[in-house]
């Protein structure tokens, strides 16, 4: 190769590459909680997200979930059957389409929710601190753009 072989004068950086470093943040400031979740209760990352939608906004159906927030409907319907066998939550046959079940949380679910929830927003605000109050607030500013972009 020459010096004018484009391949080498090729600027692009990976490590700058704004969809790799916005995975790599993502995966290291989520393997934290990700113990926690993990540990006291053997959640993986899709069972805790199916809590956290049912404990944030009631009753839902997988479809609903999988729709906010942007997981394959395999994936939550495994995350549901795990939740129900721990008796995380319920599953309710709609009366309009015997296709649809309405999932809510039971009072043990809910006791869940409200314990990692509690330990979410400890995290949240450790991580806000590591890098500055204002710094976080543009960070989620910018983030939420790029979460609406699709």
């Amino acid at each position: 190769m020459t010096d004018t072989d484009p391949e080498k004068n090729d600027a692009f950086d990976l490590q700058d590459f704004l969809p790799y470093l916005l995975n790599r943040a993502a995966e290291e400031c989520s393997l934290e909680f990700q113990r926690v979740y993990k540990e006291r209760y053997g959640m993986l990352r899709t069972e805790w997200r199916v809590l956290f939608h049912l404990g944030n906004y009631g009753e839902m159906t997988a479809k609903e979930i999988g729709e906010r927030a942007r997981i394959h409907k395999t994936k939550i319907s495994r995350a549901v059957s795990k939740l129900e066998q721990r008796r995380y939550l319920t599953r309710t046959p709609s009366q309009n389409d015997r296709r649809v079940e309405h999932l809510t949380l039971t009072s043990t679910g809910q006791s869940v929710y409200r314990d990692l929830r509690e330990v979410a927003k400890r995290y949240d605000a450790r991580l806000a601190n590591m890098i500055g109050l204002d710094d976080a607030s543009q960070l989620r500013g910018m983030l939420r753009k790029l979460a609406d972009m699709g």
